[in-house]
């Protein structure tokens, strides 16, 4: 029997936004991808991650306050991916209701030097960290009196290097152990269990020593140049410097619209550079100040700074592009929705993303892009007009395509 998304979606989808949230399904596999992007925010003592965090993330629960180590726990919200597509899509189709895609956001307690080694709240930031999709590393670039550096001075430079050779001493600690079960013939872990184990170990164990050597000469695992067997055989060790990294260069309100300006966002640019990274500039204290405003005035505040939006959009664009993640939307008269998968994802994969029965079914998927949909004003003007495609199991689906799956059930 042939069906479409929208002759289900009003159990299904409701489901599973609940199951979804609930499970975190990880980037587990080629097809599969969490419908909430995970982001971990990470930083210094006092350098205005939970500040940051209060403010993007709604009924965050962080208690921001001048003293190391306020957050003990990772605090965790979901915060909607600002995207007016989804909006205009929702008007057109008159859609009873709009469902964003999300970003999780995680607050994880500050660090000082020595916590590969336990010191500060070391063990419990590094086994945190090694849960998320990305690391959102807050970089203090303000003087403030007031607020006390764990290091004395604001020194953008030595504060990456602290979380960074901390992350860099975990792998080569977590690097090491697994060489040398390797070498002993221990590895008896699910890797084993795999089709042409010896191959993949001995993949593993490339990588491993490429790895190795990057580490010792200060550099992250990402930086390191692997095949597709070799970056598969380690996934399973989630090495810290291997997740993506974004800079977020915590500014004054003053700096907001010039941070060239500031010499302190000019070295995180380099170092960010230099450590094949992502940057982003923002102002915490602003982000909050935002908060307490109704959303008519926000704008005319963020005018008065010089910028035309706030820096939430700026920082998920950025962790989307670092990830290399796509939104394609689903519209009826039930809802809106956008959906989040992996760049080269084909259109059954992409299904999948929704149901694993989307996947397994898939016979075509109705498709046209976004500047079409909205030009048409409508999935059956489109249609009219010629501008619905049905593309089959090839199809690599494109930045902001508006779909509707046929499937078997």
């Amino acid at each position: 029997m042939e069906s479409s998304l929208f002759t289900r979606n009003a159990n299904l989808i409701g489901v599973l936004g609940i199951t979804t949230t609930s499970s975190r399904r990880r980037f587990s596999s080629a097809s599969k991808i969490s419908m909430s992007l995970r982001a971990g925010i990470v930083g210094l003592p006092n350098v205005g991650k939970s500040t940051l965090f209060n403010a993007v993330v709604e009924n965050g629960k962080a208690q921001a306050a001048n003293f190391p180590f306020c957050t003990i726990e990772p605090n965790v919200g979901i915060v909607a991916v600002p995207d007016p597509r989804l909006h205009v899509l929702s008007g057109l189709s008159k859609s009873q209701k709009a469902v964003p895609a999300s970003v999780e956001f995680v607050d994880i307690a500050g660090l000082v030097k020595g916590a590969s080694q336990g010191e500060g709240l070391g063990n419990k930031f590094l086994s945190h960290i090694r849960e998320v999709d990305s690391i959102l590393q807050v970089v203090r670039c303000f003087e403030d009196n007031d607020i006390v550096h764990v290091n004395g001075k604001v020194d953008p430079k030595s504060d990456v290097d602290v979380i960074n050779l901390e992350l860099v001493f975990s792998d080569l600690d977590q690097i090491e152990k697994r060489m040398e079960k390797l070498k002993k013939g221990k590895a008896k872990d699910s890797q084993s269990k795999l089709k042409h184990s010896l191959f993949k170990e001995d993949a593993e164990k490339a990588a491993l020593e490429k790895i190795q050597q990057a580490l010792m000469d200060g550099k992250p695992a990402r930086s390191v140049t692997l095949n597709d067997f070799e970056r598969d055989s380690i996934k399973h060790l989630c090495l810290l410097t291997m997740k993506p990294i974004i800079y977020v260069a915590n500014v004054a309100e003053s700096d907001l619209a010039d941070p060239g300006s500031n010499p302190h966002v000019n070295e995180v640019i380099n170092l960010a550079s230099d450590l094949q990274s992502g940057i982003v500039t923002i102002s915490a204290q602003v982000e909050a100040e935002l908060t307490e405003l109704p959303s008519e005035e926000r704008v005319e505040y963020l005018a008065s700074l010089g910028v035309s939006e706030s820096g939430l959009g700026n920082l998920i664009r950025s962790t989307y592009s670092l990830l290399g993640l796509r939104t394609y939307f689903t519209s009826g008269e039930k809802e809106t929705k956008a959906w989040t998968i992996r760049a080269g994802m084909t259109a059954p994969q992409a299904a999948g993303v929704i149901h694993s029965d989307f996947e397994k079914g898939f016979i075509r998927a109705e498709t046209v892009a976004y500047d079409d949909f909205v030009a048409a004003g409508s999935l059956a003007a489109a249609r009219e007009k010629g501008l619905l495609r049905s593309e089959g199991k090839d199809y690599i689906v494109q930045e902001g395509d508006v779909m509707l799956f046929r499937f078997n059930v």
